[in-house]
């Protein structure tokens, strides 16, 4: 169950950059730390499908069937794509804005968030192989003890994620203060994103 060995092994795979935490760090650089939070919780809700579909074992299904699996991962590169290029155009959600002008876009900023991760069909996959090796062996209890171990599997995810948001906020007044660094920011970004894609295009089920 919610062992040590079990702890440490999430917050590894927590704390590894991937789509979620670029994300986040490009908000709390961007935007500022409300719309890091928003983007933090968006990116664990987006965990939430992933760990029902391995609980239900729906998992299994997803990786059986290429069809799906190939429906699923190509929305997810055309997504990472279009965030990639509003990166680039400076535009979307991954535009520079005054920190608190946000409004009703912390909803949007949390919706996109969600949508990185819903849209990775890999997630599915990569609950049913981390989470089965910490569980008791008793059948009656599976459900149960993946929905716990998915929970704070999902906190960490948040947690750690605020601290990445946060850290990028405190260096935002140093990156904005150059409209060049901005400029050169955006480009990275747009880089990782189209990286990201990439890998994600590979992915095999």
């Amino acid at each position: 169950m919610i062992s040590l060995q079990f702890l440490v092994t999430a917050l590894v795979v927590v704390v590894a950059p991937g789509t979620g935490v670029v994300y986040t760090l490009a908000l709390g650089l961007g935007r500022g730390r409300r719309a890091a939070v928003a983007a933090a919780a968006g990116c664990t809700v987006g965990i939430v499908p992933h760990l029902a579909a391995a609980t239900l074992g729906l998992a299994a299904i997803l990786h059986a069937s290429a069809l799906l699996f190939a429906t699923v991962k190509w929305a997810g590169v055309a997504y990472l794509l279009w965030m990639a290029w509003g990166a680039l155009r400076q535009t979307g959600a991954l535009a520079v804005r005054p920190e608190g002008a946000e409004g009703r876009g912390l909803l949007a900023i949390a919706g996109r968030g969600a949508a990185i991760n819903i849209l990775n069909p890999k997630l599915s996959i990569f609950f049913l192989a981390l989470l089965p090796p910490f569980l008791s062996g008793d059948p009656a209890r599976a459900t149960a003890e993946m929905a716990l171990l998915g929970s704070v599997f999902m906190g960490l995810t948040f947690a750690v994620f605020i601290l990445y948001g946060l850290f990028a906020a405190t260096l935002r007044a140093r990156v904005l203060a150059s409209r060049r660094a901005v400029a050169w920011l955006n480009r990275a970004f747009a880089g990782v994103f189209a990286a990201l894609a990439a890998r994600l295009a590979l992915e095999r089920a």
